[in-house]
């Protein structure tokens, strides 16, 4: 089994900053991408960004230019780094994960974490 904890949520003012991070552990051979989704009640579950073992990202338009994501492939982390926050910001955000179990399979297994929440207040 893959288990992904985050960390780093909590209340910010509008125009704060903070910094979300993912730790995955388990049965793992190697990672194909690692992400941020973000929810609020009554919605869909949304994208906010992605990174895929080679480095490539991809970010909500609504994010873009406000949130980093950086990985760390050596061990198993990723981290969304949000400034510039917006109360529309709020939300619950889920760490997402795309994992390769064995070195014989390409299979991918995708795994959320239980998510952390940020409220950011006007």
């Amino acid at each position: 089994q893959v288990q992904l904890v985050e960390s780093g949520g909590g209340l910010v003012q509008a125009g704060g900053s903070l910094r979300l991070s993912c730790a995955a552990s388990g049965s793992i051979f190697s990672i194909n991408y690692m992400g941020w989704y973000r929810q609020v009640p009554g919605k869909q579950r949304e994208l906010v960004a992605r990174i895929t073992s080679g480095g490539n990202t991809n970010y909500a338009d609504t994010v873009k230019d406000r949130f980093t994501i950086s990985r760390d492939n050596a061990k198993n982390t990723v981290t969304l780094q949000m400034n510039s926050l917006k109360p529309e910001d709020t939300a619950h955000y889920y760490c997402n994960a795309g994992v390769r179990k064995t070195y014989n399979s390409d299979a991918n297994f995708q795994y959320w974490g239980q998510g952390t929440q940020v409220t950011v207040s006007s």
